[in-house]
């Protein structure tokens, strides 16, 4: 069966990194992955979004997540969930972090930042984790490992721990981050 991984952020954020780690750790196992990823305005603090679709006993024919078919909504910023929101399945899942980071109609007064938007990511229906991502990250050292932690989580929620995380992490992760980011990684799976 394909299972539909969304991965969602703000550029700077890591959100395509964590997505390249999740792959490659799938194509590692054995599944027949593909990944889509859109950067918009992503220099400029713009949306980014990384569609991750797997199977491990068969294939998949298309990167692309429609909405209602995303099995885990992953959020790196709170408002970002909230614009992703209709692309969750009923009973799917959403992480999200709070940070929040202005977007340009926040930033120049022509719209304001949404409040309530956990207790709207909660009308759903699935489970919704949340987490300040960047705040625990940075007790590990650096606030940059969010996406890890973020990533630990898909990784028990998707129930991949069978995946050497490890091994993807030490060959695709700057030596002097290794440590911080393996920590980040079970951070994120001791919070499912």
């Amino acid at each position: 069966m394909t299972k539909s991984v969304l991965l969602v952020g703000v550029g700077g954020q890591g959100t395509i990194t964590a997505a390249k780690l999740l792959t490659t750790g799938l194509l590692e196992a054995g599944c027949d992955v593909k990944m889509s990823e859109i950067h918009g305005m992503s220099q400029r603090g713009g949306t980014v979004s990384s569609h991750v679709r797997y199977n491990a006993d068969g294939q998949v024919c298309s990167p692309v997540i429609g909405e209602k078919d995303a099995d885990i909504l992953v959020s790196f910023e709170q408002m970002e969930a909230l614009r992703w929101i209709d692309y969750v399945k009923p009973d799917g899942a959403i992480v999200t972090s709070t940070e929040k980071i202005d977007c340009q109609s926040v930033l120049t007064g022509r719209s304001a930042y949404p409040g309530n938007i956990i207790e709207e990511l909660k009308k759903v229906g699935g489970q919704v984790f949340v987490i300040n991502a960047s705040e625990e990250a940075a007790k590990l050292g650096s606030s940059k490992v969010a996406n890890v932690i973020l990533l630990g989580m898909i990784v028990k929620y998707m129930g991949l721990e069978h995946i050497d995380w490890e091994k993807i992490i030490r060959e695709n992760v700057k030596k002097n981050f290794i440590e911080m980011n393996l920590k980040a990684l079970e951070l994120g799976k001791s919070l499912i």
